[in-house]
């Protein structure tokens, strides 16, 4: 009598030769830089002459350096303002893009197209169609006052807020759409025989079943909160006098402006460290490294 085979056996694993490549390149292009970063910190450079170990003199300034300060609570602030704004607009929008509504295809590649356009170009647009002088809030005084956005704090905060949803949400909204088509329809048709409403469907199936797409979806956010560079140099320059001033700025002003390379990898180490913290802590509350399942959120 003939027995059947264990599930797995005589098959091979692929060996690490296969993942050379990738591991090479992670290694030139990812560790490696950012071993000469953490170098660099230590040392005083203006990108010509030789390095000098300094010591802790960079870590010092950067801690009694005030503008380093507020930048970093300014880039804490983009980011969870971004989070905020972009995860129910994308979520939603992904899950009505994961149905079979007319016109569905049309629509989800109009929205779709600020996800083709580079940062640059995104804020060379807005910041003409911004304009104090020629753009739309010139033209609307009575619901934009004097028509300046970028002229304070909070206008300039809201304008930066209002670009980073309307370029990234579509990436975000991807992610949803397609963890939304791989929830079993024979949950929905569960519900629609108990009763259950297409809201009711969607805070009770859809959000549960799609945990996993929120957690990745708000890490990408964090992570590209917190390095969020060309959109401000470009629409504010940091400004108006620093108050839109987050660290990667900082960093770009204090390496290419200053010529300051150590203190401009000690900033760089700093959102290095902020954004690895703050992406295991959501990682870590949220569960999802204990999630095994391969069904989405389940």
């Amino acid at each position: 009598m003939r027995t059947a085979p264990k599930s797995g056996a005589g098959v091979s694993r692929p060996g690490f030769v296969w993942a050379a490549p990738a591991a090479v390149f992670f290694l030139l292009f990812a560790i490696l830089p950012l071993i000469l970063v953490v170098v660099l910190s230590f040392t005083s450079w203006d990108g010509i002459s030789e390095p000098h170990f300094n010591g802790l003199a960079n870590w010092s300034a950067l801690i009694h350096d005030p503008v380093m300060t507020q930048s970093v609570w300014t880039t804490l602030l983009l980011a969870g303002l971004g989070v905020v704004t972009q995860t129910p607009v994308s979520l939603l929008l992904g899950v009505w893009a994961a149905g079979h509504q007319r016109n569905r295809a049309v629509l989800s590649a109009i929205y779709f197209v600020p996800l083709l356009l580079s940062a640059t170009a995104v804020s060379v647009v807005w910041r003409a169609v911004l304009d104090p002088n020629f753009g739309v809030p010139s033209q609307l005084t009575w619901l934009f006052g004097d028509g300046n956005l970028l002229g304070s704090r909070s206008g300039a905060l809201a304008v930066l807020t209002f670009v980073g949803v309307w370029q990234f949400t579509p990436l975000h909204a991807l992610i949803y759409q397609g963890g939304a088509r791989a929830i079993p329809q024979a949950l929905y048709q569960a519900a629609a025989i108990d009763g259950a409403g297409t809201v009711r469907q969607f805070f009770h199936i859809t959000l549960p079943q799609l945990r996993n797409s929120i957690i990745t979806s708000m890490v990408l956010m964090v992570v590209g909160g917190l390095t969020t560079f060309d959109t401000v140099l470009i629409l504010t320059q940091g400004g108006p006098g620093t108050d839109t001033t987050v660290s990667a700025f900082y960093m770009y002003q204090k390496a290419f402006k200053s010529y300051d390379f150590g203190a401009a990898s000690a900033i760089a180490l700093v959102l290095v460290v902020v954004a690895t913290l703050i992406s295991l802590a959501v990682v870590k509350f949220s569960g999802y490294d204990r999630m095994r399942g391969t069904t989405e959120g389940l």
